[in-house]
């Protein structure tokens, strides 16, 4: 005999139900960015995050000078302390920059790039009270073998704007590096007799890769091809959103220290070096879905695998008993969704 239905329970219609999305790749949106280092700012995100379904985020810092980022983080870890009604819930940072390529520094102010700083990175971790997730580092650099051994052992170490070849990667890789940065932008393309990060990351099945789906980043069937290479348990969707997403097109805006341009939906700096995008997680995930990606797949990468980059994996990221009662109620394309926040719908 089938269990008794609770009297308050919901008739959801053959709805989907999945869990609140988690982006762990984001500056900004609504014209406000992370490393302002605005509180107000930091709020005006939240919200457009809750309102679009990610429930969680962890907001991605620019190449810029510690002073900046330590006041961007200081916000972050009052965020994360109050962490007001109805808005997504700040559960970490990811450290992008400033220990980068010059070559494959795509939209970083060059100015601010660095060689690898255990003590600098030490001092904004410490700062914030331990909130940075992920750090990124190219692993090419002068000292980046030792700076992975070390930070590896506070938070999760990502390989991003880097010439990096093979053999570098692959030692990055085995002194510790588990995560790739936005998979196929700045970094070099797979060759066959220069394989590179990707193939050295893709070998590995400790390390999970990050990708922009919104059509323009990557092409949708390079999306596809990511999936089939890493598999769908080690992918991790992100919006890699800027200050324009949710502007109108033709805005100017500022993209840390640099004037760039929303144009034909697609931001760039002056030179045309594409930046941010416009987009968000869900529009990726819903995108990923489209071009080819299984569903199951789709919602694991913009979900639980980025809850598990980021160590929150135990809180958030699928439906458990236990766990933050984060879910979405979608309509069966996609199209609308509701969102519910520790069980509340907002």
């Amino acid at each position: 005999m089938p269990d008794a239905v609770p009297e308050d329970a919901v008739d959801l219609q053959g709805a989907t139900v999945i869990p609140g999305l988690i982006d762990v790749h984001s500056h900004g949106n609504s014209g406000a960015d992370f490393s302002d280092g605005d509180y107000e700012g930091l709020l005006t995100m939240a919200a457009y995050y809750a309102r679009i379904g990610v429930t969680s985020f962890a907001p991605a810092s620019m190449t810029l000078p510690y002073e900046v980022l330590a006041k961007a983080f200081a916000n972050a870890r009052r965020l994360a302390d109050e962490t007001p009604a109805g808005l997504s819930v700040l559960r970490g940072i990811h450290m992008e920059g400033p220990y980068f390529s010059y070559k494959k520094r795509g939209a970083q102010n060059p100015d601010y790039l660095k060689e690898p700083d255990f003590e600098g990175f030490m001092a904004l971790q410490d700062g914030c009270g331990g909130l940075v997730r992920i750090v990124d580092v190219a692993p090419e650099l002068p000292g980046a073998e030792e700076f992975v051994r070390q930070a590896r052992t506070v938070c999760t170490v990502s390989i991003a704007h880097t010439d990096s070849d093979y053999d570098h990667a692959r030692a990055a890789i085995d002194a510790g590096a588990t995560h790739l940065t936005h998979l196929y932008n700045a970094m070099p393309a797979i060759h066959h007799r220069s394989p590179g990060v990707i193939p050295a990351a893709a070998e590995n099945p400790h390390v999970r890769a990050e990708l922009i789906s919104d059509g323009l980043h990557a092409h949708p069937a390079m999306v596809c091809f990511a999936f089939r290479l890493f598999g769908g348990a080690r992918m991790v969707l992100i919006s890699d959103s800027g200050r324009c997403c949710g502007m109108p097109d033709g805005s100017k805006f500022d993209l840390g220290g640099q004037d760039a341009w929303l144009v034909d939906g697609v931001a760039r700096l002056a030179d045309g070096t594409i930046a941010c995008s416009a987009t968000n997680l869900y529009d990726c995930m819903v995108n990923a879905i489209r071009f080819g990606v299984a569903e199951e797949d789709a919602v694991r990468a913009a979900s639980f695998n980025p809850a598990c980059a980021i160590g929150q994996d135990a809180l958030v990221g699928s439906i458990e008993t236990g766990k933050v009662a984060d879910f979405l109620v979608c309509t069966a394309d996609y199209a609308t969704r509701r969102v519910f926040m520790a069980g509340k719908e907002l």
